[in-house]
């Protein structure tokens, strides 16, 4: 009779344990960085923790800034009839035909981390890079470190790329009124480039760079390197920008860096995966979700530990 309750047991768990597993769904991770930025591989860790927490696969893949392979990935997951899709826009409207398409299929398709307003998303999900582009010029501007008629430099790692636009048109927004000029130079997506550009820019140009603008994470994270390569003590030169990484926060806190924008990239990923998991279930989410914070040296230390892991 034992026996017997055991086995009863056991199948009612394979009862309940196979419907869960067949519950599994597929879901798309892409992104337009590269894994050598190292604010991409928080974002990638959100997801691979997601994936983990809740018992579905997420296929991940980086692009590179590169908007074809990009896109012919996006339509490689809605010809595999993914669960959902979660991706950054690499270019502003370069995915609106993408997402009308995978709407069609009834795949939800969420935005993270880089806006196209103009693109069918379902929703987005990370930051505003306009108003985080209005908030580093206003900073500079507010705290009387650049006035009418000084320079700002803006070095980038994939010009023409969304967030750099986005970024930029807030910045302009505060700086052409003000008379205040700027110039974005390339910096690409290799450190060891990044830093030889950003060197051979500001020893040209150091007299009249009265302040920089990092747009995003590798930039803005090789400052010292940079400094301390042409002779740029922290602090002589303002700087703001992105900072989602370890070396930025290291940064602020010694002076090369005033103040920088952390985006949640972790969060950022869980919480696109989430939304993207709820629209599968039949729960369309009717909002999005806006991350980030600017930090300066007395909250530095906050993100230094979440980013080391502490």
């Amino acid at each position: 009779m034992l026996s017997r309750l055991r086995l009863l047991v056991l199948a009612l768990i394979a009862a309940i344990a196979i419907p869960a597993m067949a519950q599994a769904k597929t879901f798309y991770w892409i992104s337009h960085g590269g894994p050598a930025d190292p604010v991409w591989t928080y974002f990638l860790a959100g997801a691979k923790q997601w994936a983990t927490d809740t018992g579905n696969k997420v296929n991940t893949s980086f692009h590179n800034g590169d908007v074809a392979s990009q896109q012919e990935a996006i339509r490689a997951a809605i010809s595999a009839k993914a669960d959902g899709i979660v991706t950054t826009s690499p270019d502003p409207g370069s995915l609106i035909e993408l997402a009308k398409e995978a709407r069609a299929a009834n795949i939800p398709i969420i935005n993270f981390n880089t806006p196209d307003p103009k693109a069918n998303f379902n929703a987005y999900v990370g930051g505003d890079n306009t108003t985080f582009g209005k908030h580093w010029a206003q900073y500079l501007v507010d705290k009387g470190l650049v006035k009418k008629g000084d320079f700002v430099w803006m070095p980038v790692e994939v010009p023409g790329a969304t967030y750099g636009v986005q970024e930029e048109e807030g910045i302009k927004s505060v700086f052409g009124p003000l008379g205040v000029t700027y110039e974005i130079t390339e910096a690409t997506l290799d450190q060891a480039e990044v830093i030889s550009r950003m060197s051979d820019y500001l020893t040209a140009h150091k007299g009249k760079v009265k302040a920089i603008i990092g747009l995003g994470d590798l930039v803005t994270g090789s400052i010292k390197r940079v400094f301390d390569q042409v002779g740029v003590k922290p602090g002589e030169i303002p700087v703001v920008g992105w900072g989602n990484s370890l070396d930025t926060t290291q940064e602020v806190l010694n002076g090369y860096v005033n103040a920088a924008q952390w985006q949640d990239p972790q969060a950022t990923s869980y919480v696109a995966l989430s939304l993207a998991n709820m629209a599968a279930s039949g729960i369309p989410p009717g909002f999005n979700v806006i991350t980030g914070a600017l930090y300066e040296k007395d909250t530095a230390g906050v993100y230094d530990k979440i980013l080391s892991g502490k």
